[in-house]
């Protein structure tokens, strides 16, 4: 998939515009990023932001919820949105002759909803069947327990989608408020990728939203404390679903690079260390991955896997185990050339649509206030040594800031972590 220059624009009123012309496609998707998610909310309101993402859909004063969807699906595109812990998104995707379809509809959701009463007390509804689908799927609910432990009081520990008790406090006033406050043009990313001319794009954001006003200022972020230790919850599984967390980088730490070969290398496919010697070795497990999620300012890095209690213990201990071999003796030259060359490789092909393109271009806003091209991604990728490896990895991988969740028939002494 060829492609061309990412280029980027701020209005007058602070609203910044990202595009990427992709050639050889005949779509194009767009997006609307809003620097606002349940990390910037209360706890009693905690959800909030995930109901606001739900209701925009819900109606304005010119479509219906049918209409909104109809007019972007009848063109043969899709709509829809998310809620992250630090963004909301509302996009679509749509063959390019469309772009206009596609931002009318987007900047009427925007600008013109209607929340009204019983549509908030339907998604009210909604939302708690959507928090019950999560604590339903036991690899969903353990990573959002962890969090809430690991990171206990804090926002960021948060669920993005709230609780029952939160969810069922937000009214209609907080809503419109959150909205009106929060919703500046300041804090918005417009991104198209696809068949698409910068300049057209910067028209239509200045047509539809150059009306906006205000700015708005979340604060100084406070980071979250590390809360070590091990967090059970019971319940009548036939596995015990296990995450265990340390320290990680943030979105915008140079050494991110670093931090992706080393994780990739620990668990990140069939031929990473987790993989190999708890599932093919030991056959101890069916699903077990690392993984890391950055933030603005803090990250952590993580470890999930899931097994019958009779091997949990066995689990932990390898895992541990492979988490001091690396930073003792970091990787093997084979292993961190081919972990190297698995990253790189998988780049462009996880850029294969062009909403994943769009995405990357509008968090490279967001995170980096600059795009970052591909090239000098992978120049860090293979500019990583052996002594980074070890170096990061003896940062991140003490086990005084160790956390271990567990979910299923455990208790805390089905496993035995290192003394500190």
């Amino acid at each position: 998939m060829n492609h061309g220059q990412v280029r980027s624009s701020r209005l007058e009123n602070g609203l910044r515009v990202v595009t990427e012309p992709v050639r050889d496609v005949a779509s194009v998707a767009l997006g609307l990023w809003i620097e606002n998610g349940s990390r910037h909310e209360t706890r009693e309101l905690n959800g909030i932001s995930h109901f606001l993402e739900h209701l925009l859909f819900k109606g304005t004063t010119k479509r219906s919820p049918m209409q909104i969807a109809e007019e972007i699906e009848s063109a043969g595109g899709s709509i829809n949105g998310f809620t992250g812990k630090e963004y909301t998104c509302f996009h679509a995707r749509i063959p390019s002759r469309e772009l206009v379809t596609a931002f009318d509809v987007l900047a009427d959701i925007l600008l013109d909803s209607l929340l009204r009463e019983d549509d908030i007390e339907t998604e009210r509804e909604v939302i708690v069947q959507e928090i019950f689908d999560c604590e339903d799927s036991p690899e969903d609910f353990v990573h959002d327990y962890f969090l809430e432990s690991y990171w206990p009081g804090h926002p960021l520990g948060w669920t993005v989608v709230g609780t029952v008790e939160s969810v069922s406090r937000i009214r209609r006033q907080d809503l419109v408020a959150y909205l009106q406050e929060r919703y500046r043009p300041d804090r918005i990313v417009v991104a198209a990728a696809g068949e698409v001319a910068h300049e057209e794009v910067v028209a239509l954001a200045r047509k539809y939203f150059a009306s906006m006003r205000g700015t708005y200022d979340p604060g100084p972020a406070d980071r979250p404390d590390f809360n070590p230790g091990v967090f059970v919850r019971r319940r009548d599984l036939e596995q015990v679903h296990i995450v265990m967390g340390l320290p990680g980088v943030s979105a915008v730490d140079p050494r991110r690079e670093v931090a992706e070969v080393l994780v990739t290398a620990l668990g990140g496919g069939m031929s990473s260390r987790l993989f190999q010697r708890i599932r093919e070795e030991r056959g101890l497990a069916y699903t077990v991955y690392a993984f890391q999620n950055p933030f603005r300012d803090i990250g952590y890095t993580g470890i999930y896997a899931a097994t019958s209690r009779e091997h949990a213990r066995d689990v932990v201990a390898i895992a541990l185990g492979e988490l001091k071999r690396i930073a003792r003796d970091g990787l093997t030259s084979s292993e961190l050339e081919r972990t190297k060359r698995q990253l790189i490789g998988s780049i462009p092909l996880s850029l294969e649509s062009t909403e994943a393109r769009m995405a990357r271009i509008a968090r490279n806003q967001i995170y980096h206030g600059r795009e970052i091209p591909l090239a000098e991604t992978m120049a860090q990728i293979e500019k990583v040594g052996p002594a980074d490896i070890v170096e990061l990895a003896r940062e991140l991988f003490s086990t005084d800031r160790l956390g271990v969740a567990m979910l299923g028939n455990a208790d805390e002494e089905l496993i035995e972590l290192p003394a500190n």
